[in-house]
């Protein structure tokens, strides 16, 4: 090789250089190829995503657990991804990726990219659908990446307006006025715990002071949450607008003491639920939180979760009266509609994961006679004792069978098939009839009828009412006759004591019929569930004597239960003078008096075409087929 000679410069120089030169592009390609690497192969961080992401691609939902395991979630296959970390129990953590935080008190929650630093709440907003763009994570909407659940196009799927076309005002002035004076009752209930226990769970209206109890883990406000979508429905907008900044500014979700699990879900997790979807109250990155403080207690051998949870730890554990450490059938099983809609929400398959694990264990275990006994082992997925009752600790259960079934838009058929195969078996060995022609539902302990029926089974002529459409051919006006009787004879409950309201449990022998004959069932507690199969039946048969039922029940509670500070529950339904019970319940304003408000409401308003209620009579809508928003890779349907 011939090397053109330059001035001053040898052969021998030019070859020094062109060696240096190499040596550094040798050093300098090797440095990227290790920062490349790290970039890549090292675990992930958040930061170094975003240097990778676009401002348009979705931020992940990250899960934590011990293995690793990733993820798609369906509706963007190249960017979002769920990694699920760990294994059976892990304490689960959703993490939202690439938004800046927005502090709630003690709480920072992760808001997506371009939401409002503290987005307004208030019914107006609510109203206008331009102004809810906002974006969760984890799940495509119309097939556009990075784009999420929208409450502009939620509300663009509903067939009727939520609160229909006049606020659900009848046209007769009497219905009006009674419609108005439970409105009223609302109003003194709210006043009052405001001005006594105001950030409490509940009212003690006797003694004018709150009371936080020991259900739900430390976390305050119980009949705040229970109240918010009943202010909204009722137009009692300053009352509303009290509850909503409370939520904002004052519900702190990081408690540290044993919950509920149950409780939980259904008040706090199904209360802030209807609050968005009704108003489009911008609350969906604290219920994932909550939502993903629940899932610890389904860490367990079978996937059946436990009882009792702390919400710090995420240390679960079973009641210690349940028998021999089990699970509780109306607990575990009253989790299927709200936990389908944290997924719509967060984009997240994994809570719709937890809860049909539930049911595909329940339909792989042998059922006496068709039953669904109460208690449930989670360890070895077996049942426990052989007692059945749609009252306490099996009641709700069977009405989530029902709802899901209409919350799915009436696409989720093994919900349809799990509830009128338990009816048949219920119908079957269960339901009698008594010597004065009483219909009712008795319970069953290992094969021994016990001839009792609790306040908390007479929500079930509703439940039966609701699901007559849906049943094998020719049942429906069968399956209507015997919601009818059922309704009738817990309104008999009423009507046969003093007060002319219901004991807790009423019973069908020795000569009695409908009546309590034990001084410990003979309480009232402000319990919903009469009044609320008026509602239904009202709604379904529009027959004039339950409201006319309904009535009777307002004028025994303004007569009984309303105190000066409140109203509270009563010891003995059947005592001339009454004794009370120092307790203004949180799911009195969350159900007695919304039912009653719905029963002299006209039709429209929270139509049943497109909402249920969950077992806190908190309405959720219905996911319509064609405005799904999440599509999961299960094979049962949302």
């Amino acid at each position: 090789m011939v090397l053109r000679k330059l001035p001053g410069v040898s052969a021998s120089g030019m070859g020094l250089r062109l060696s240096q030169k190499f040596v550094f592009l040798l050093f300098l390609s090797g440095l990227v190829t290790l920062c490349f690497g790290a970039l890549f192969f090292l675990p992930d961080t958040v930061r170094l995503k975003r240097i990778f992401l676009s401002k348009n691609e979705n931020p992940a939902v990250t899960v934590g657990h011990d293995n690793e395991l990733s993820k798609k979630v369906p509706g963007d296959p190249e960017h979002q991804r769920v990694a699920l970390k760990g294994g059976e129990g892990a304490n689960v953590k959703l993490k939202v990726s690439r938004k800046p935080s927005v502090t709630h008190g003690a709480r920072t929650v992760e808001r997506s990219v371009g939401s409002r630093a503290q987005e307004e709440w208030s019914p107006a907003r609510a109203q206008e659908p331009a102004a809810r763009d906002e974006r969760v994570t984890s799940a495509a909407h119309n097939g556009e990446r990075g784009s999420a659940y929208s409450y502009e196009a939620f509300k663009s799927c509903l067939l009727k307006p939520a609160l229909g076309r006049n606020q659900g005002t009848p046209p007769d002035s009497e219905t009006l006025q009674r419609r108005e004076k439970v409105k009223e009752m609302m109003t003194f209930a709210w006043d009052n715990y405001k001005r006594y226990a105001w950030g409490n769970n509940e009212l003690r209206p006797l003694t004018r002071n709150g009371h936080l109890g020991n259900m739900f883990g430390g976390l305050r406000g119980a009949s705040i949450v229970d109240s918010l979508d009943t202010l909204y429905i009722m137009g009692l907008m300053e009352e509303y607008e009290e509850a909503k900044e409370w939520v904002q500014n004052n519900l702190d979700l990081n408690s540290n003491g044993e919950a509920s699990l149950f409780e939980v879900n259904i008040r706090y997790v199904g209360g802030l639920l209807s609050a968005y979807y009704l108003t489009g109250a911008e609350v969906r990155f604290r219920l994932i939180c909550l939502g993903e403080k629940l899932l610890p207690a389904f860490n367990t051998p079978t996937g059946i979760p436990r009882g009792v949870i702390n919400l710090g730890s995420g240390t679960s554990w079973s009641w210690g009266w349940a028998s021999a450490g089990s699970s509780i059938l109306a607990e575990f099983g009253t989790l299927h509609l709200e936990f389908l809609h944290l997924s719509q929400l967060s984009g997240s398959p994994l809570f719709t994961e937890k809860v049909m694990n539930i049911r595909k264990l329940l339909n792989k275990i042998e059922k006496p006679h068709g039953l669904y006994p109460n208690f449930l082992s989670p360890v070895s997925g077996n049942w426990v004792q052989h007692h059945v009752s749609i009252g306490g600790l099996g009641d709700s259960f069977y009405e989530y069978l029902i709802k899901s079934y209409l919350m799915s838009d009436k696409t989720d058929q093994e919900a349809q098939k799990m509830y009128y195969s338990a009816m048949e078996a219920i119908e079957t060995n269960l339901v009698q009839k008594s010597p004065g022609g009483l219909t009712y539902v008795a319970e069953w302990r290992g094969g021994i009828l016990d001839h009792k029926m609790g306040h908390l089974a007479c929500f079930s002529g509703g439940m039966i009412g609701i699901g007559a459409d849906d049943g094998p051919a020719g049942q429906r006006q069968h399956y209507l006759d015997l919601a009818a009787e059922i309704t009738h004879t817990c309104h008999e409950s009423y009507s046969r004591s003093a007060t002319k309201l219901g004991p807790e449990a009423f019973r069908f022998d020795a000569g009695a019929e409908a009546t309590a004959t034990r001084l410990s069932d003979r309480y009232y507690i402000l319990r919903p569930e009469v009044i609320e199969s008026y509602m239904y039946m009202w709604r379904l048969t529009h027959d004039p004597k339950y409201r006319e039922w309904g009535w009777e029940a307002v004028e025994a509670l303004e007569k009984h239960c309303r105190v000066d500070a409140g109203f509270s529950g009563i010891r003995d339904v059947y005592a001339s003078t009454v004794s009370h019970d120092n307790m203004q319940q949180s799911f009195f304003l969350s159900e007695t008096l919304k039912y009653l408000y719905l029963l002299f409401s006209d039709d429209d308003l929270l139509p049943l075409e497109d909402w249920v209620f969950n077992t806190e009579a908190h309405p959720l809508p219905v996911i319509h087929k064609r405005c799904l928003y999440l599509q999961t890779r299960l094979k049962d349907p949302l």
